[in-house]
């Protein structure tokens, strides 16, 4: 029934506080309602409820420590924070009492942040700040802070090593660890330390750091033009820096050097299959076997037969790539291959008599030995390729001339060399040179030879002769060599004799019935190499013989 009151009744009974809750700053609180009761038939009651609000039951404003002291560095600029005081209780407000001047510094009433008004240099501050209630200024603490502005040490990290030079594999694994940098902070932050890396472009991405510890990012890969242009060395700079404004920084040089590893092994190349004449003569080449390597340097292999040259073997294959008599060379510790070292492929050659009725093909395995991949010479990989080698024959045919059989007058002249005739041969479709050699009827030497040309030697002739010349025609220098026979009836008259107007200067004998006389003689037409290196080894020989004699002799 009264209204002088902020409770509220509601239809159900209850008794509710005021929205806006009650008057804090009151102490103790009483309140009375009279109440009415009233059923729907009109019967009521009624009653009185008295309400006690008491005052609630707050801390005191409290500091944890009466006094305290803050270091700071100097430099700190205006507005950054210094430190931050913290009081216990409800309501906290802060504020700076003393000193009043000059303002060095600022409080957040509500936060207690105290930042610097200005950048500070080296002294010492004392403030005195007071926490209190806001809704109860008369509940407060006041405590003392003591600020220190210290002077920076300038003095940048020191490092150990200063500089790191290091040799790896390059299988060496990403992650791993090369070096960890032992520093340490004159100013005594060793905690606050920061590891920078700072790589060239052709190095970026090579390495990383893991705090103090310089390690493998990306595999080291010497197998490739990059590392090659940059010659196998990767450079890095570590930063060490320290403190905030200026920082102090340290910068550690680091060179990587990599080292091969021979990791791949050579292969074959994809169906090796050569033809050759059976007539090939000592040293033609039959092809080229180009084998492939992964490691740099690229395909630097060394070839070889396995089992010796013979007769079932009439083949050999240059060792070095196609240089016969290439110098061996020691592996340097980055191998820069020699020019004569280097090539695709290695080069199979004849070195014995081919026949083709006798064996048809020969299978040759190669042996590929990559050299220069790896820091130890000894380190070497090689595969064994399968080569056949096949023999086209060459149709057993003599050397054709025309005609077989001639008959030639001359009258011997005076003076050098009478040409008398040049000889129509020639051989299979190969163009092969010929071998022109007077088998017989020159007994007393008058007649040459110089290629087909037949020349005549005046010897002052008194009578006139007939000489019955027979010229042998060798084909191809194979192992089986054909040859063809051509007989040359050279009528010689001398100059002195008349020679009777109806007589003919050549007359050829009809080729009805000519009578041609085939050999076949096996040869072997050693190069001229050979021949002189058999003569000087001869020679040596004897001269080894001699001083054997001589000194058995002495003795």
């Amino acid at each position: 029934r009264n209204h002088d009151t902020p409770l509220t009744l509601t239809h159900q009974g209850l008794v509710l506080a005021p929205a806006g809750g009650f008057d804090r700053s009151k102490d103790n609180q009483t309140f009375r309602l009279e109440i009415e009761v009233m059923d729907p038939h009109g019967h009521n009651c009624s009653g009185a409820v008295r309400v006690e609000v008491l005052p609630p039951r707050r801390p005191r404003v409290t500091f944890p420590e009466p006094q305290w002291a803050v270091t700071v560095p100097e430099g700190v600029g205006p507005l950054e924070l210094v430190t931050q005081v913290q009081a216990m209780g409800d309501n906290i407000r802060y504020a700076i009492l003393a000193p009043a001047a000059p303002a060095l510094f600022t409080i957040d009433e509500r936060t207690g942040e105290i930042r610097s008004t200005r950048r500070l240099e080296v002294l010492h501050v004392r403030l005195l700040v007071r926490a209190y209630n806001a809704l109860r200024p008369a509940d407060h603490a006041t405590a003392t802070l003591n600020i220190t502005v210290q002077g920076r040490d300038r003095r940048a990290p020191r490092c150990a090593p200063a500089v790191f030079v290091t040799q790896v594999p390059e299988t060496m694994s990403p992650g791993s660890t090369l070096v960890t940098l032992t520093c340490t902070d004159p100013a005594g932050a060793e905690g606050a330390l920061r590891y920078d890396l700072e790589e060239p472009l052709a190095s970026r991405f090579r390495f990383r750091m893991e705090g103090p510890q310089l390690q493998v990012n990306t595999t080291l890969d010497y197998d490739s033009e990059v590392a090659a242009t940059m010659g196998f060395q990767f450079t890095a700079t570590i930063v060490v820096t320290a403190g905030e404004q200026p920082p102090r920084s340290t910068r550690v040089p680091v060179l990587v050097t990599v080292t091969p590893v021979n990791e791949f092994t050579p292969m074959c190349p994809n169906g090796a299959t050569f033809t050759v004449l059976e007539t090939a003569p000592f040293g033609s080449p039959v092809g080229r076997v180009a084998g492939t390597d992964r490691d740099y340097p690229r395909d630097s292999l060394e070839y070889s037969l396995e089992g010796d040259p013979g007769p079932a073997q009439p083949f050999s294959i240059d060792a070095h790539t196609g240089e016969r008599a290439a110098p061996s060379l020691p592996l340097p510790q980055h191998p820069q291959v020699p020019s004569s070292l280097r090539g695709p492929a290695g080069e199979i050659r004849v070195v014995g008599p081919l026949d083709s009725q006798r064996q048809k093909s020969y299978r040759l395995v190669v042996r590929l030995t990559d050299t220069h991949n790896d820091l130890n010479p000894a380190e070497r990989r090689s595969c064994l390729c399968d080569v056949a080698v096949r023999l086209q024959a060459v149709p057993d045919q003599a050397p054709v001339c025309t005609p077989e059989v001639q008959e030639l007058q001359i009258t011997a002249g005076l003076g050098g060399r009478q040409p008398v005739t040049r000889l129509a041969c020639q051989d299979s479709p190969d163009g092969v040179a010929l071998t022109y050699t007077i088998a017989g009827g020159n007994e007393d030497g008058r007649f040459r030879l110089e290629g087909n040309t037949l020349s005549y030697i005046p010897d002052g002739l008194a009578e006139p002769r007939t000489y019955v010349l027979l010229v042998e025609v060798w084909g191809s220098p194979s192992a089986r060599r054909r040859s063809t026979v051509v007989a040359l009836v050279v009528h010689v008259t001398p100059r002195s004799t008349p020679v009777p107007p109806s007589t003919t200067t050549q007359r050829t004998t009809p080729r009805k019935e000519p009578r041609v006389i085939t050999r076949t003689v096996a040869a072997w037409l050693p190069p001229a190499w050979f021949v002189a290196v058999l003569t000087i080894c001869g020679a040596l020989l004897l001269a080894a013989l001699g001083c054997l004699a001589r000194s058995l002799l002495h003795r």
